[in-house]
């Protein structure tokens, strides 16, 4: 497993360099202002990879789901950077229907990341860890789909160009990927928790009644 360890680790490493690097170099941007395909290929061709792998490999899925999932839920608090897009919004700088609904959606994943994972991460809890987990993904996907949609649905608004440049391309191109991967691994684990024991049968009328 100390392989995969640092294997995992070299790869993304080697991921964030190319999303930093392709945007140091303006591979993302685009003129038309709206996101490029550049970036959905930097964000897709590491998520297609990454279910291929786990998909096809006992060996790494069986890694994968000894990761701790505390640590991968705790992480999802970067996601508290979303203020960040909030900020640009009241600018002028992103759109509000992108900004506003992504900004405060990750704002609360991120603020509650701590709790989920050092409260929720339990089989005792599997349900609403689970929960928040799908919670996750679907401010993740949300966020994408108004992204690519709101020069459509408002044109007049301003444009997700600063979405395809530094540093907020590293968000659709890395970031945003691996949260879904670390929400992806979180569910899985929470699948194969073992029941929670049953629950010690009451005490008997005569075991708790008091002595007159």
């Amino acid at each position: 497993m100390k392989s995969y360890g640092k294997l995992t680790a070299a790869l993304l490493a080697a991921w964030f360099l190319f999303a930093l690097t392709a945007g140091a170099l303006g591979l993302f941007s685009n003129a038309s202002a709206r996101i490029a395909a550049g970036v959905g290929l930097a964000a897709g061709i590491p998520l297609v990879l990454f279910f291929l792998w786990i998909a096809f490999s006992p060996n790494f899925r069986q890694f994968t789901l000894s990761l701790n999932p505390r640590i991968l839920t705790y992480a999802q608090t970067w996601r508290l950077l979303g203020v960040v897009f909030v900020i640009l919004e009241a600018r002028g700088a992103l759109p509000a229907i992108f900004a506003l609904s992504a900004g405060y959606g990750d704002i609360f994943i991120g603020a509650t990341a701590a709790f989920a994972a050092f409260t929720l991460a339990t089989p005792n809890h599997r349900a609403a860890f689970v929960t928040w987990q799908f919670l996750g993904i679907l401010d993740l996907v949300s966020a994408v789909t108004l992204g690519i949609t709101a020069p459509i649905i408002n044109p007049s608004a301003a444009s997700m160009l600063p979405m395809t440049i530094l540093p907020l391309s590293l968000i659709p191109t890395f970031l945003v990927p691996l949260f879904l991967i670390l929400h992806a691994i979180s569910i899985a684990q929470a699948t194969a928790w073992p029941s929670p024991s049953a629950s010690t049968p009451a005490r008997t009328s005569n075991q708790t009644r008091q002595p007159a």
